[in-house]
């Protein structure tokens, strides 16, 4: 009778231990977005610098507009780009998307610049209170290393997508896909 109790004592910590790395892996990619909110509210370039891996967001909006130029009703009428236009219109995107897609140009975009700060804290204390300019429709893991998220800006019809991947133990927003409004106009929400 002596080896149940052994087995016992030796199946419970191994089962605790296994519990708490499934909940803090459950729970982190909603911690990573919570300090990505966090980061907007506090005007912390240096945190969604560290959150958000720009150079492959960037990439993702550029194939969004070139895919958005593709789906183009001109198309039909023969009214396209030549190969070299087409080209030339995709690195002018690029150059400006390069410029715009940034920490610093998200929270002037969100009004979480330093600069809309004090515009913020007069309408705080007018009480007027708009609420928050995006809220999160839905948070979930598409596979082990993938969670998606569904965010619905004011305003906006369709949701902003994000995608974050776990890469070196930690997660990353990897990928953003914006409203065709917003790529067709990418000035409106600034």
């Amino acid at each position: 009778m002596k080896e149940p109790a052994m087995h016992v004592r030796v199946v419970w910590p191994f089962l605790t231990a296994v519990l708490t790395a499934g909940v803090a892996y459950g729970a982190t990619p909603y911690l990573t977005l919570y300090r990505l909110g966090e980061a907007i509210q506090t005007s912390d370039t240096g945190t969604l610098r560290s959150l958000v891996n720009w150079p492959a967001v960037r990439e993702g909006i550029k194939e969004d507009i070139c895919d958005l130029g593709d789906d183009d009703p001109g198309a039909s009428t023969g009214n396209t780009l030549p190969p070299f236009g087409a080209s030339f219109v995709r690195g002018i995107a690029s150059n400006a998307i390069d410029r715009a897609v940034t920490p610093e140009a998200l929270l002037a975009a969100t009004g979480s610049s330093p600069l809309t700060a004090l515009s913020s804290e007069r309408q705080a204390a007018s009480g007027d209170q708009q609420g928050p300019d995006i809220q999160v429709n839905w948070a979930f893991f598409d596979s082990p290393t993938t969670f998606s998220i569904s965010l619905q800006a004011r305003g906006q019809a369709e949701p902003i997508r994000l995608q974050m991947d776990l890469r070196h133990g930690a997660w990353k927003v990897q990928r953003v896909w914006l409203p065709a409004d917003l790529l067709a106009n990418p000035g409106s929400r600034a």
